[in-house]
């Protein structure tokens, strides 16, 4: 059986009297799209934020590459090669779409941001941006103020942002969040020229989207995952239909 990439070993989080995580137990093999799914409230965002180190658990372990990182920084987990996508859009809207992804690469490297300017002229640093922005199909768009970008390229200029840092592992909070029926398909597109190339956790209240997309689905209601394995099971699951899918399924 193939080594986890990531593994969420027994984590606990409270916020107050509010239990988003309870012994949450996961694993994400390298190459796999793993989507977290459930309805509002469930605790996604609260597990993407205790995978990437923005929130510490209460308890339990995640270990990334067979090392134990649940004291770690996002920093420090960025640079073993976790990137994540934020649910609202985080770009600098006065720099173009290439500076954005530069400044990634920048700081991958190590280099302070006060050295921008010569990074501008930096061709290998460029070159690297400019091939992130290739695989979300947005090179044409490298010279565009990124607030003059539309929302739906907004959000894959961030993927591209993820993508310079190297990852091992991509965390997409809501990619598809804000998109509208036209921007969603190319989103789709984008996540699936992506399959395989990197492995990813997927979180996304876009149905359709998520079963386009997944390898394995887990699914978390109330601090709990109910189900886990491959889409067509889940979908089968009387469990997960009651909880969440509905009419959905």
């Amino acid at each position: 059986m193939t080594a986890a990439l990531l593994k969420l070993d027994g984590l606990v989080k409270s916020f107050g009297a509010v239990r988003v995580a309870e012994a949450i137990e996961l694993e994400v093999v390298a190459g796999e799209t793993h989507a977290i799914i459930g309805p509002n409230g469930a605790g996604k965002t609260s597990l993407i934020n205790q995978i990437s180190g923005a929130v510490a658990p209460d308890a339990g372990r995640i270990v990334f590459a067979g090392r134990d990182v649940t004291r770690l920084s996002m920093a420090a987990r960025a640079h073993l090669g976790l990137a994540r996508s934020f649910q609202i859009t985080q770009v600098l809207p006065h720099f173009s779409a290439l500076e954005n992804v530069a400044l990634a690469v920048q700081a991958r490297s190590g280099s302070s941001f006060r050295f921008w300017q010569a990074a501008t002229d930096d061709a290998a640093l460029n070159r690297t941006a400019g091939q992130a922005l290739e695989i979300v199909d947005l090179a044409q768009r490298a010279d565009t103020r990124a607030g003059a970008l539309s929302h739906g390229e907004k959000r894959r200029l961030e993927i591209a942002i993820a993508l310079a840092q190297a990852p091992k592992l991509l965390l997409l909070d809501e990619p598809m969040a804000g998109a509208g029926s036209e921007e969603t398909p190319r989103l789709v597109a984008t996540l699936k020229g992506l399959k395989g190339r990197y492995s990813i956790v997927l979180v996304e209240h876009d149905v359709q989207a998520v079963f386009a997309l997944a390898d394995r689905i887990s699914v978390l209601v109330a601090g709990r995952i109910i189900a886990s394995g491959e889409p067509q099971a889940v979908r089968a699951n009387p469990a997960v239909r009651a909880a969440y899918l509905g009419e959905a399924a």
